[in-house]
């Protein structure tokens, strides 16, 4: 068929996650590659019941179409409950419900970019949001991170050689993909430079509240005086990915255009999953269920950490995050994950090679691995089998 796609559309290209995704559905892979949820930790009793609930109290209501901005009630929610948490103190009027994060992020491109603006990004960066971003055609710069996340005097050198860029994109909390965390004076830094340099900064924050030492840190938009923060928050990670509930915080100017987008995008939100999802933390209390879920995933990640300095060769580097879902390794300079994971994958265990996470420099020799949605015994085999197919190289 000789059908005429728009330009933007002859350039997109399938997500290297959501390809890797299929590999979950095969029973036999051992899969570190989604940054998928512990299943078994789904509140699916209480949801039967909030459902049957709101269906019978508000069926009409959770059927009908509502407005663009979202469920009151859940906004409020959001904001005096999941927000507070970031050291914030906001309204309902400051909220936007999104299906998931990843329109935010897609709402993100289509307010700020044109074709061959820059977005000035961590390296690595989420391969989520660069998709999203990729589709608007911008120019891709990335900023070095050490153990810290981004480095500030890196990212002050971007501002400075790109005076036109258009937006800054960071994850400050258990970075995708590194598992990396921002201390608190660089978050109060980069709001500080956003304003500075009038830029937006995009906040992408899924993970912030899933800490496994300490307590959760105040939020970059926490710091903002001037409005130049957008704040992405999610359910995806704390409650229930398959809702497809998100948030977008903003200052009134920016939010105005969120809502707009959306409403050009697909009107609204689920009403009934927004009603449940009030409802259900209107009964129950959410920290509750987040407090499960960190014992989970730290007790997890202890495993698979331990795993990679007993199984993969001592060469070897990997992050160590107090939180989040994932781990980030780093493989001899000459390596290429990517050809690797064939190996792995007649193994039967997969991994996210890390070379998508790179929008311009491509750097093949990192992988990452998610700790979330294995139980015990499949972390402790799956990273056997990993340092088994690594160990060939290192021998060499």
């Amino acid at each position: 068929m000789d059908i005429k796609f728009s330009d933007r559309a002859n350039g997109l290209k399938a997500s290297a996650i959501r390809e890797l995704l299929k590999l979950t559905e095969m029973p036999e892979v051992i899969s570190f590659a989604g940054g998928l949820p512990a299943p078994e930790l789904f509140p699916v009793e209480k949801v039967k019941e909030i459902f049957s609930e709101v269906m019978e109290k508000e069926g009409t209501s959770a059927l009908q179409y509502g407005p663009t901005e979202g469920y009151r009630p859940l906004r409020e929610i959001v904001a005096k409950q999941r927000m507070s948490t970031a050291q914030m103190d906001l309204t309902a009027d400051d909220i936007l419900i999104t299906t998931g994060s990843q329109q935010g992020l897609e709402f993100s491109a289509k307010l700020f970019l044109n074709k061959g603006d820059v977005v000035i990004c961590e390296s690595p960066s989420y391969l989520g949001a660069i998709n999203a971003f990729a589709a608007y055609e911008p120019k891709f710069i990335e900023v070095e991170m050490d153990d810290e996340g981004i480095i500030i005097s890196e990212l002050e050198k971007a501002l400075k050689e790109n005076p036109n860029a258009k937006m800054i994109y960071t994850i400050p909390d258990f970075q995708n993909p590194t598992g990396k965390t921002m201390p608190d004076d660089r978050r109060k830094r980069i709001a500080e430079l956003a304003a500075e340099y009038k830029i937006p900064v995009i906040e992408d924050n899924p993970y912030g509240e899933l800490i496994f030492e300490g307590t959760v840190h105040p939020a970059i938009k926490s710091y903002d005086k001037e409005g130049w923060v957008v704040f992405l928050g999610t359910f995806s990670k704390i409650f229930a990915p398959g809702m497809r509930l998100g948030w977008v915080c903003a200052s009134p100017k920016i939010l105005d255009k969120y809502i707009i987008i959306k409403q050009g995008a697909d009107l609204q939100s689920s009403s009934l999953d927004q009603r449940i999802a009030a409802a259900f933390m209107q009964k129950y209390d959410l920290n509750d269920h987040i407090l499960k879920i960190r014992e989970v995933y730290g007790k997890r990640r202890n495993l698979m950490l331990e795993c990679m300095d007993k199984y993969f060769p001592a060469e070897v580097k990997h992050t160590n995050p107090y939180g989040g879902l994932f781990a980030w390794v780093e493989l001899r300079d000459d390596l290429d994950a990517a050809k690797i994971m064939e190996e792995c994958i007649k193994e039967n265990v997969a991994y996210v090679p890390g070379e998508p996470f790179f929008p311009t420099s491509g750097r093949k020799n990192f992988f990452r691995v998610n700790y979330s949605c294995m139980p015990d015994d499949k972390i402790i085999e799956g990273v056997k089998r990993i340092g088994k197919v690594l160990n060939k190289y290192y021998e060499k």
